[in-house]
Parts: structure tokens; C-alpha cells; sequence
């Protein structure tokens, strides 16, 4: 069996990788269903100002709806981490994490947008804070936004594992004596 053949058995064969990857893809998906139910189910009535809820707000609809993809992809891929087609494909998990590791910050930075302007306002433009009269909506979405962060972690970790998967397939470059003379 050559040097290669060696490095990608023990690399998609890790048990202890293996279990952890399948523990945060796991983990991701009540989260993820969590911040998809609290966002949902956020609103608030005021006398004054009428009511407020998720569906008044274009990135708390892109929260719920990237919350919905990640939840069903780590799903899927918890599933197809133990179905060895699926394993072998290392680079096939690599992008995907990728893809969903930006999809939840770019989720993320809009509810944090929706944040600061509804406890600062804008005053550039005359807009007030808003969570002193919908204190209970302000809560309950940054609860959520907690929750997605812990979700976005999660994710990180996951990207890195299968870059590690993915890469430690290589050899590293060799270089000569004469290279790393000339490097330093």
C-alpha cells in the first residue's frame, strides 16, 4: 500500500474526526430549528406603534430561510458521513460547508444590522431606536442571533475538518536545499 493510499484511509477512517464531525453537524440541527422557531414566532403589538414581526424584516426572512438550508444540509450530511460513497467524496463536504459557513455570516451580519439599528436608530436619517417600545422583539431576536452564532461556530469547525480531510490527501511541496536557502 503506498505513503497516499495510507494517508486517506486514516484520514476518512479517524474515529475520533469522524465522531466529532457527526456530533457538530448533529448538534447544528435543533439549533438551527431553535433559531428558526424564535424568529418565526417573534412579534410584538404596541398601542402606539402597531406591531412588529418577522415578517416586516427582509433579513430575519433570510435568517429563517438559511436556517432552514443549514439545518437540512447537516441533516443530510450527518447522514451521509457513515454511507462510504459519501465519505470517499471529502471535497463534495468541503464546498458545501464553505457554502453554508458564508451563507450563515451573511445571515448573521443582517440581523446584527436589524439590531444595532433597532436599539441606536439612525439619526442621520431620523430614525429612532425601536427597542425601547418593542423590548420583547428585540430579546427574542437577539436570542436567535445567539443561537445562529453558535451554529456559525459550529460551522467553522466543520470547514476546517474537511479541509483537513481534503488537503492531507497531498504530500506537502517538496523543496529543494537550494529553495530553502533562498527563502531565508
Amino acid at each position: 500500500m503506498s505513503n497516499n493510499n495510507i494517508a486517506e484511509s486514516s484520514n476518512t477512517q479517524n474515529p475520533i474526526l469522524k465522531l466529532l464531525d457527526c456530533s457538530l453537524r448533529v448538534s447544528v440541527i435543533p439549533l438551527s430549528v431553535a433559531t428558526i422557531w424564535l424568529t418565526v414566532t417573534n412579534k410584538q403589538d404596541n398601542s402606539i406603534y402597531g406591531d412588529v414581526k418577522f415578517n416586516n424584516l427582509l433579513g430575519l426572512k433570510y435568517l429563517v430561510c438559511t436556517s432552514a438550508i443549514c439545518a437540512a444540509y447537516a441533516l443530510f450530511a450527518a447522514i451521509a458521513s457513515w454511507i462510504r460513497y459519501f465519505v470517499t467524496k471529502a471535497w463534495l463536504f468541503f464546498v458545501s460547508d464553505q457554502i453554508v459557513a458564508y451563507l450563515m455570516v451573511t445571515s448573521g451580519a443582517a440581523v446584527m444590522e436589524i439590531l444595532y439599528l433597532a436599539y441606536n436608530g439612525d439619526q442621520k436619517i431620523t430614525w429612532s431606536e425601536a427597542c425601547s417600545s418593542y423590548g420583547k422583539f428585540c430579546n427574542k431576536m437577539k436570542v436567535a442571533l445567539i443561537l445562529h452564532a453558535l451554529v456559525l461556530c459550529c460551522f467553522i469547525v466543520l470547514a476546517l475538518i474537511s479541509a483537513y480531510r481534503v488537503f492531507s490527501k497531498f504530500d506537502p511541496p517538496f523543496f529543494s536545499k537550494q529553495d530553502n536557502e533562498e527563502r531565508t
